[in-house]
């Protein structure tokens, strides 16, 4: 058989059948004939060096293609990508992974939901399921699980909230318990009750331990429950806009890896709409638009404020209001929603900005976006009156029991010069616990609490899952008007927020919490356990 005398195999077949004398003659022929080959060779090699420094691309950019340059500020507002439901249900994927995103001038390479921020909106209604298969496409952790469970950890493990719905917070549904590790895929499925109150809502991770790198990288999502406000015309046919405001923030190389990019609290680079900086919102004159407005900040309240126009509230954290409010300045806190209606003013240019507020510490300020007005004039009007609030108001007689729960914080004598591990965040005196129930309620109570701040530093956001709140009094002064939330602002330094809730529908353990999410982390948590007697 003639053997290839480019294989190696042949070549080691044929030198078998040598004697010891053969061999060696035939090692220094071989190697005489590479000491040449070797010295061709070199010379060939610098020959050819020589030849192609003339006509290689050996520029600084090293191989790396030059991308065109996307605009920092001031292009046109644009809305998430929209999946809808069909036949009464939304079945869809979110991949979580990495990637680049342009926004600001600044190339940052973070977590995301299907590649952006946010991620899609998802649009269904009342009595309809929601089934995404979530595939985790992030590396693997390079932690293990701490002692303290409250230090931040393991930020490539993650889950899914539906923020606001009531729903089961049990088995595959709005299961805050569930860990989804990286390279898995996991099934998730949500069913809205027939009569589950229509509007604004959102999706977030809310895996303890990662949920606030997460969050701060992007992997929001807004979630629209239709049909909210369809009998008022003046509402049904304004424009509508979705605007997910987000705290923008990074390290030194355009990533979130560290929970010390995200603590201390001033570390917020700039703000963003829709993962925009600074975009453009179009308008003609007296025209109304409804705003859908979401505070998705991973930590900061942001106070709203549109130069020489009011905003119209018709609707908090997805529940309709009886009335709507016209308001000077909107206060929304990480978690909240806020529907709004405008009514632009004449031609110009209008700068829609986050005022400076104090929250114990500074809220980020700047510019948010600008309303350009412009083009022929529409006479549209804002409504004169509301339907009734879908949800009734909970009176005295309902109440079956009271109970406090206290919020609060130590942290070290020289606070802004603090690492964030001298910080600690409570509940009732402890931190989280998921081995621990903290609130146990039986299945149909009507309740009453009592938040109270105690922390002398900074407000704090109370959210719970499942049921919605009716807010009936604030620092000691009952509201005129008793508020239905999801999440609530409770002031430093004893501030006190009284709300009302009807615990329905679902039994199964879900969370309370700060909704400031460097707070959550750090311990604001507890677990309530609904039962059936």
């Amino acid at each position: 058989m003639q053997h290839d005398p480019n294989d190696v195999s042949s070549v080691r077949a044929d030198m078998t059948k040598l004697s010891r004398r053969q061999l060696l003659d035939y090692g220094l022929k071989a190697g005489a004939m590479s000491l040449v080959a070797g010295s061709a060779k070199a010379q060939h090699a610098a020959h050819d060096h020589a030849r192609m420094s003339h006509t290689a691309d050996m520029s600084p950019t090293m191989g790396m293609v030059p991308e065109t340059p996307v605009p920092a500020m001031d292009q046109p507002l644009l809305e998430p990508e929209v999946r809808r439901s069909v036949n009464g249900l939304l079945s869809t994927t979110l991949r979580v992974g990495y990637a680049y995103r342009q926004i600001g001038g600044v190339r940052l390479y973070v977590r995301s939901y299907e590649g952006g921020s946010p991620g899609p909106t998802l649009r269904m209604k009342p009595g309809e399921t929601l089934r995404i298969k979530m595939i985790n496409d992030l590396p693997p952790n390079r932690d293990g699980m701490p002692a303290d469970i409250s230090h931040p950890h393991q930020f490539n493990n993650t889950n899914f909230h539906f923020h606001g719905a009531h729903t089961s917070p049990s088995g595959i549904s709005d299961n805050v318990m569930r860990s989804m590790a990286p390279g898995r895929s996991y099934n998730i499925e949500i069913t809205l009750p027939a009569d589950h109150t229509r509007g604004t809502y959102w999706y977030h991770p809310h895996h303890h331990g990662s949920a606030d790198i997460q969050i701060s990288s992007g992997m929001i999502g807004a979630v629209v429950i239709e049909g909210d406000f369809a009998d008022v015309p003046e509402i049904a046919t304004a424009r509508e806009r979705l605007m997910v405001l987000t705290q923008v923030v990074y390290d030194a190389h355009g990533m979130v890896e560290n929970f010390e990019t995200l603590f201390p609290e001033t570390a917020t680079r700039f703000l963003a709409i829709n993962g925009q900086r600074r975009p453009m919102i179009d308008m003609r004159p007296g025209e109304v638009q409804r705003w859908r407005i979401l505070n998705a900040a991973y930590q900061d309240d942001m106070l709203l404020d549109l130069e020489k126009h009011d905003l119209h509230a018709i609707a908090y954290d997805g529940i309709q209001l009886g009335a709507m409010q016209p308001l000077k300045q909107v206060l929304i806190a990480p978690g909240q929603r806020a529907d709004i209606l405008v009514k632009a003013g004449g031609p110009g240019t209008y700068a829609f900005n986050a005022a400076p507020y104090d929250q114990g510490h500074p809220s980020p300020v700047g510019p948010l976006g600008r309303v350009v007005v412009s083009g022929a004039p529409i006479d549209m009007k804002l409504p004169r009156a509301l339907p009734p609030a879908p949800l009734a108001t909970i009176k005295d007689s309902e109440i079956t029991n009271r109970r406090k729960v206290t919020l609060s914080a130590t942290a070290p004598e020289a606070d802004a010069a603090g690492h964030w591990q001298e910080f600690e965040f409570f509940v009732d005196g402890k931190k989280f616990d998921p081995g621990r129930i903290d609130q146990r309620v039986k299945l149909g109570a009507v309740e009453e609490w009592t938040i109270v701040n105690t922390h002398e530093h900074d407000d704090h956001v109370f959210h719970i899952h499942t049921n919605p709140f009716q807010v009936v009094s604030v620092n000691g002064k009952a509201l005129a008007v008793p508020e239905w939330r999801d999440s609530v602002i409770v002031e430093r330094k004893g501030g006190q927020v009284v709300f009302r809730s009807r615990f329905i529908d679902f039994t199964g353990v879900y969370m309370l919490h700060c909704h400031m999410m460097n707070h959550e982390e750090m311990g604001m948590m507890q677990t309530v356990e609904v039962y059936k007697p």
